[in-house]
């Protein structure tokens, strides 16, 4: 089964011309059965009629004008004449239907001692015996060429059978063409939406069945793409409704007078602020965005240099950086907004779990497919078996990391911007200790979120 085809557009053409080739066979097995009777009443009807002609040739002729009259047969019409003794090698008629049939027709006309055979006395001819007279020397054997019982095959006929045969197989692919066509757009508006993405709309002519999965699929599409619009909307009127007290709070907290107080207050106001924020990253759609050919380089020395001028120790890993980005015959096409916003969220996760004073390293790395950017730090890392689970919303890691401050949607924010560049997040323990977070992104065509 590994060596069939995934696709279902070769997968149904092989198994239609395997049927095709199969029904051949079967009708050519059918008409070489019902051929063959006809053909051996043939074949025995003239071995008995050339045995009775002969013999009444025979009979009638004059002693002395038999041998002209057998060197004639012999000339014109290829008949041979011997006469039979006791001691002629003969070969066993073969085990062939055809011949035993030929055989079994013969004997019912000239008698149950009629005997056939394809080779006497080494010359390979067919051979039928047969009785002049009731005397011992009445016996002959009678050779027609091999010719007579040969069937010949006319090329022309195997050429028509080839074209016939390839014209039924184009068709066959015509027809499962059309039909895993619409299945191939399904399926690519299918990875577009897992993808987080808004399809094009799929083409709804066609067959009925499949122009109603289209309908569905374009129906399905459209409220998915209203639910998040609707989602967004609720999120932005949620922000606005909470940041507005959050201001006023933050107002107030600046006229308090115990400074430490005012400080733990204004940390929460923050906090929260920035929970409202991570909750619009979510929702935001990257759509409106039109991904553009950027230097990631650039961007993470840029990214590194703010982080550096709030305090923090972000730097870019020169010995194991490309810089600046690799080139390819098609150039990556990105969306720097999201893109930036991802790889904040990688390094505030890694300032928050590594500790104060632990370095965070950036890194750009070349793949096959596209380009890596990697967040290097020294804190507990990641369980491999909990890395999936921690990449959805509001997961978070109690043992690992017990910080339990933000919304648990940061991963989950760099895990939609990969599924959008066609790449994906890969959180892999980093030697020594501590963990590295990998964004990889493909070298394809972005896809819209």
């Amino acid at each position: 089964m590994r060596l069939l085809p995934r696709s279902l557009l070769w997968r149904t053409f092989l198994l239609l011309a395997v049927l095709m080739l199969i029904s051949v066979a079967a009708w050519f097995a059918i008409f070489r059965a019902y051929e063959r009777e006809p053909r051996a009443r043939q074949l025995a009807q003239t071995l008995v009629s050339v045995a009775n002609l002969t013999r009444a040739a025979l009979v009638s002729a004059r002693v002395e004008s038999r041998r002209e009259l057998l060197r004639e047969l012999s000339d014109r019409e290829g008949i041979h004449i011997y006469p039979a003794e006791p001691g002629d090698r003969i070969e066993p008629l073969p085990d062939r239907a055809f011949l035993l049939r030929v055989e079994e027709l013969v004997r019912e006309q000239l008698g149950p001692a009629t005997r056939l055979t394809l080779e006497r006395e080494g010359e390979r001819a067919l051979f039928l015996n047969f009785r002049i007279d009731d005397s011992e020397d009445g016996i002959y054997w009678l050779a027609l060429p091999r010719e007579r019982i040969e069937r010949v095959f006319p090329l022309g006929w195997l050429g028509w059978a080839v074209a016939a045969l390839l014209l039924s197989l184009g068709g066959a692919w015509l027809i499962v063409f059309r039909i895993t066509r619409p299945l191939k757009a399904l399926q690519q508006a299918a990875r577009e939406v897992g993808a987080g993405g808004t399809p094009t709309r799929l083409d709804e002519s066609g067959p009925t069945e499949l122009a109603t999965v289209a309908h569905a699929f374009n129906q399905m599409s459209a409220d998915l793409a209203q639910m998040d619009q609707d989602r967004a909307l609720i999120l932005a009127g949620i922000s606005h409704d909470l940041r507005t007290p959050l201001t006023r709070l933050r107002m107030g907290i600046e006229m308090a007078g115990d400074e430490f107080l005012r400080e733990g207050m204004t940390a929460d106001v923050e906090e929260m602020d920035k929970t409202i924020g991570q909750f619009l990253d979510f929702a935001r759609s990257e759509g409106g965005e039109a991904p553009q050919e950027i230097d990631v380089a650039a961007l993470l020395a840029e990214l590194a240099a703010q982080y550096r001028r709030r305090g923090f120790a972000v730097d870019v890993d020169r010995d194991n950086t490309v810089s600046p980005a690799p080139t390819f015959a098609k150039p990556i096409r990105l969306r720097p907004q999201a893109l930036r916003r991802a790889v904040s969220n990688l390094i505030d996760n890694a300032l928050k779990y590594a500790g104060t004073g632990q370095p965070v390293e950036l890194g750009l790395q070349a793949e096959p497919a596209g380009l890596g950017i990697e967040v290097r730090d020294r804190g507990p890392g990641i369980p491999p078996g909990e890395v999936e689970r921690i990449k959805r919303p509001f997961a978070r890691l109690e043992s690992a990391r017990s910080n339990t401050a933000g919304a648990g949607l940061g991963l989950a924010i760099v895990e939609r911007v990969a599924r959008t560049h066609n790449g994906r997040l890969e959180l892999l323990p980093r030697p020594g200790g501590g963990l590295c977070a990998r964004l990889v992104l493909s070298n394809s065509e972005s896809k819209s979120a």
